[in-house]
């Protein structure tokens, strides 16, 4: 049973679209199941009512018209109940149902189990025989996992807007979409969807404007992927065999042949989008290949697959260079990544969705640092349906509208309006000190590492630099940059701002910041060779990086140096000493420098228990909270399956800083904090009562934090954290502190005014 269920994923996999896939499945399952019927049940849209939508067995044109509803019938029984049900005389069950379009009546043996991805149900797939006799528990655990298979082929089907949502999509009904608020803020624009790398499985299809155009866009790709091979023969020849060099003359006569070209062509006037026309031609080819008898010519189908690709890769380049970015670009992606967020022009930029994601993953970060709205962890996300939509991006309430009905668009143009008078309005503070009406000070302090943080950060004024990432010129690159590139991109952040003080963090990568030229491999990369972990393990790369930071330094002396993700004092320790290492190679060179203030980010669980000593050995210490919630609440931040109960106001979170805040005052190091709690508006009271001496954030927030602590007294501050850590739950904390914001009339500053 496990190698059937290894080759019928295998040819799921190879699948052009949903429909054939779901073929594939009940074809396999009932051949697997020597059933007589296979059928696939999908709920629909209402979440109330099942329809069928493939079978083997049945008649074939009860396929998208047989539709019951949850309360009636077997399969939705199997649904209603959300357990597998076997029953040797299924239509003296009291719950049977005859449908007399489907032909089923003949049928006794039924086996249905619920196809269910992550707590959310999708529908039911059922095994029927003729005789009255039961499945086998074999037979039952084979289907089990068969729909637990088909529930990830559902899943995506779904984010890829195959499925019923997608469709409606297409045809520009109106529709809303739930996920988790990124970053907060407002905006109406048009979706727009990477395509990403030349994945053949992977591509979409979209619709078609100009047959024409997409033919001549194939056309000239086939020429490109020609002159391609053309030229890697060339530069191979007297390399290779000659054997494996006629591998080349093989891709070239299936470039070369009518039958690709044709299929592709019919394909693009059918109505498809000339990436996706290849992509069904390669499946269609691969598949007749694959069936051969000689095992020469079922080899040639992954040589084709290869030919698909590469002329996928001319295709979508074309694609680029061609298209236009919407003025209000709203970025949509199953998993949106950093280098697509800087791809697209930050006057363009709008908003960004995505299919993955939680409040606090890197892509939502980097939302809030450039003050997009940003919607994460849309799991019924339709992906490649968006292209083109209008779509509204409300990242208050994690709420995406596509083709809003014209009332509602109005309305949130209303509020995109309050939303710019209220920021009008706070930049009339930007002067002012960020101090409580009975004379409580503490320091707002941002967060950068794009060039656009920086210039935004400078106009609404702030204390400095909490926070500078350095990983972003290592992410885009191809390679490490070197000592003199760093030297310049510091430089222009500590120049920027001096003589206010700049806390560069030496290189964070791993965990959910890879590098393309570094692989770490780790099966668990949060839990793995991340942050001070690989630089400790090759000063070759920390060294350089100190080194610059150090002579970039020079003559501003506002340079404070930050390590993360330490767990231990000893790689507090190292991480000193190679700091005074650097400087002393300098010194040596003719290169003089200051002293830099030296301090760690303290964000997992180790760190805030050995807080005292980290405060003895270093100069401050900087509370990281979304990693720190993390490890403490064992949640993936990135996981949108887990991004429930990922919360920076459980009460644990939120007693781990106060401790860590209260372990410096004791030693009288001064703890910051620069995780997203610290730009939270209503968090804010609670993180000046708890002593810290500055919060960093993103520049987008600073004003409206700074607005609720000009506001809000120390006293009242005091009462809330007073009463915040006693709560018990997460939801506690929360109505407390937004009772007390809207009992300052503060509650615009943390959702939309509706």
């Amino acid at each position: 049973m496990l190698e059937t269920l290894h080759r019928i994923v295998q040819s799921v996999n190879a699948a052009s679209d949903f429909r054939e896939a779901l073929e594939i499945i009940v074809e396999r399952v009932a051949e697997a199941t020597e059933g007589d019927v296979c059928s696939v049940y999908l709920l629909e849209g209402d979440g109330e009512h099942l329809r069928l939508m493939a079978t083997r067995g049945l008649n074939v044109d009860a396929v998208g018209q047989v539709r019951l509803p949850l309360t009636e019938g077997l399969v939705g029984l199997v649904a209603q109940r959300e357990e597998s049900i076997n029953l040797n005389d299924a239509d003296r069950h009291p719950r049977f149902r005859y449908f007399p379009e489907t032909g089923e009546e003949r049928f006794h043996s039924f086996l249905g189990v619920p196809v269910i991805h992550y707590q959310s149900r999708l529908g039911v797939l059922v095994v029927q025989r003729q005789a009255r006799e039961r499945f086998t528990d074999a037979e039952v655990a084979f289907l089990v996992t068969m729909a637990a298979q088909l529930a990830g082929v559902m899943a995506h089907a779904r984010v890829r807007g195959e499925l019923t949502d997608g469709a409606e999509v297409a045809r520009g009904g109106p529709l809303g979409l739930d996920g988790i608020g990124g970053a907060s803020g407002l905006a109406i624009g048009e979706g727009h969807v990477m395509t990403g790398a030349a994945n053949l499985e992977s591509i979409p299809d979209r619709r078609v404007r100009d047959a024409d155009a997409e033919a001549a866009a194939f056309a000239a790709a086939l020429t490109a992927a020609r002159e391609d091979i053309r030229a890697l023969a060339a530069r191979m020849e007297g390399q290779v065999p000659a054997a494996e060099q006629q591998l080349f003359d093989v891709y070239l006569q299936m470039l070369d042949g009518d039958s690709l070209r044709e299929r592709v062509h019919a394909h693009i006037r059918d109505g498809h989008w000339a990436p996706f026309a290849v992509r069904l031609t390669i499946a269609e080819h691969s598949r007749r290949f694959e069936a051969m008898d000689d095992a020469y010519l079922r080899e040639r189908a992954s040589d084709l697959r290869d030919v698909g690709r590469r002329l996928l890769t001319r295709l979508l380049a074309l694609e680029e260079q061609d298209q236009t970015l919407p003025e209000q670009t709203i970025l949509v992606g199953e998993e949106v990544s950093a280098s697509q967020l800087v791809e697209i022009p930050t006057d363009r930029l709008a908003g960004v969705v995505s299919a993955g994601g939680s409040a606090n993953s890197h892509i939502a970060i980097l939302a809030r640092a450039l003050g997009v709205p940003a919607v994460m962890g849309v799991r019924e996300l339709p992906v490649h349906g968006l292209h083109g939509r209008a779509l509204i991006v409300d990242g208050y309430r994690g709420r995406v509208e596509v083709d809003p009905a014209p009332a509602l668009r109005d309305e949130y143009q209303r509020l995109v309006e309050e939303e710019a008078a209220l920021t009008a309005e706070l930049a009339e503070i930007a002067g002012e000190p960020a101090q409580t009406p009975d004379g409580h000070c503490i320091n707002l302090y941002v967060n950068t590492g794009l060039a656009a943080e920086i210039e935004r950060a400078l106009e609404i004024g702030c204390a400095g630099v909490g926070l500078h990432r350095t990983e972003f010129p290592f992410m885009i690159s191809t390679r490490f940059p070197g000592e003199s590139e760093q030297v310049e991109d510091y430089r222009a952040v500590l120049q920027a701002f001096a003589p206010l003080p700049v806390t560069l963090r030496t290189l964070d990568i791993g965990g959910d910041k890879p590098l393309p030229y570094f692989p770490t491999h780790d099966d668990n990369p949060f839990l793995g060779w991340r942050g001070v972990r690989m630089t400790l393990d090759h000063p070759e790369i920390f060294l350089t990086q100190l080194r610059a930071m150090l002579r970039a330094s020079a003559g501003l002396d506002n340079l404070r140096v930050m390590f993360p993700m330490i767990t231990r004092v000893e790689e507090a320790d190292q991480a000193a000493a190679l700091v005074r290492r650097a400087r002393d190679e300098l010194t040596e060179e003719g290169v003089e420098t200051a002293a830099p203030a030296v301090g760690a980010m303290v964000e997992v669980p180790a760190a805030v228990y050995q807080a005292e000593s980290l405060a003895r050995r270093l100069d401050f210490l900087s509370i990281g909270s979304n990693d720190l919630a993390q490890y403490l609440l064992a949640v993936d931040r990135n996981n949108s399956r887990v991004a429930s109960i990922y919360d920076e106001l459980h009460p644990a979170v939120l007693r781990a800083v106060a401790e860590v805040a209260a372990a410096g005052r004791r030693l009288d190091t001064p703890v910051t904090i620069c995780g997203s709690m610290a730009g939270e508006p209503a968090v804010a009271p609670l993180l000046l009562a708890m002593g810290m001496e500055g919060l960093s954030m993103s520049s987008g927030r600073l004003l409206r934090v700074k607005r609720v602590l000009r506001t809000i007294p120390y006293s009242t501050a005091r009462s809330m954290l007073d009463a915040v850590l006693v709560c018990e739950t997460p939801g506690e904390v929360r109505r407390l502190i937004n009772a007390e914001m809207d009992r300052y009339g503060l509650g615009g500053l943390i959702r939309a005014g509706r």
